[in-house]
């Protein structure tokens, strides 16, 4: 992990390793700052939220992972910093990975002059389809 922050130009503090070792230590992950606020103390880390909040703004800041927002209120960090597209399970408040070869795109616009696109965020918003078991259910209810 010291290596991943040093490589990124952070310094590796005690804070950073913690939270390096819990969003790298694994399968790619979206989490919120409370996800990981509460993995934190889950793992015996004694870390504000207002630190995990803090140290995963500069790891987006340095490329590390990736901020995805969500109608301008939420913000997940993506571990998978690539281009990709995503889902929003809105009921669930979570997201999914687009599978990389189903959105395509013909052709974007041209940026205005002295401007260059920098990335596209995509994000697919879900709702469950309400099924016969769910009307009897709440019939019933």
């Amino acid at each position: 992990m010291r290596g991943i922050l040093i490589g990124a130009g952070l310094r590796p503090t005690r804070q950073r390793l913690a939270l390096c070792g819990l969003l790298f230590c694994g399968a790619r992950r979206h989490v919120t700052a409370d996800d990981l606020h509460q993995d934190a103390i889950c793992g015996g880390f004694s870390l504000s939220l207002a630190t995990v909040y803090n140290t995963l703004n500069q790891f987006a800041e340095v490329g590390l992972v990736r901020k995805i927002s969500i109608s301008g209120e939420r913000s997940y960090f993506d571990t998978e910093v690539g281009d990709h597209c995503h889902f929003h399970v809105e009921a669930e408040d979570r997201i999914i990975d687009v599978p990389p070869s189903s959105v395509r795109f013909d052709c974007l616009p041209s940026p205005p002059e002295g401007y260059r696109i920098s990335k596209v965020d995509i994000v697919i918003r879900l709702e469950r389809i309400a099924t016969a078991a769910d009307t009897t259910f709440e019939a019933k209810g």
